[in-house]
């Protein structure tokens, strides 16, 4: 990546990609309330492959700081920022939500 960031490019991508993530968490709870752990399990290995694309993205920003390039602050980048930790956390949730209908449904 170079040094200019074209900042709506990388923040609609850490957007997109930590929605995908979002809805194919829940949509994996849903799938394991209906008992349907195979579906639930492959839901949530979708949605870490879409969590890697938004963290590689967020991370080539983070590298170019770490290594002294300075940038200017962007409300969008910070907005996208939160969509994926606030995915990541609902993808833990999610996951301990499905180990739970597993043990319920037995």
């Amino acid at each position: 990546m170079s040094n200019k960031i074209n900042w709506e490019e990388v923040s609609m991508g850490i957007i997109t990609h930590s929605g995908m993530a979002k809805s194919n968490a829940v949509l994996a709870i849903r799938a394991a309330k209906e008992k349907d752990f195979a579906k639930a399990e492959q839901l949530m290995a979708d949605a870490e492959k879409e969590m890697i694309n938004a963290h590689n993205a967020h991370m080539d920003v983070v590298v170019q700081e770490a290594q002294g390039i300075q940038h200017d602050f962007k409300v969008l980048f910070m907005h996208a920022e939160d969509q994926m930790l606030t995915t990541q956390t609902l993808m833990v949730l999610a996951q301990e939500m499905i180990e739970m209908y597993k043990k319920i449904h037995g």
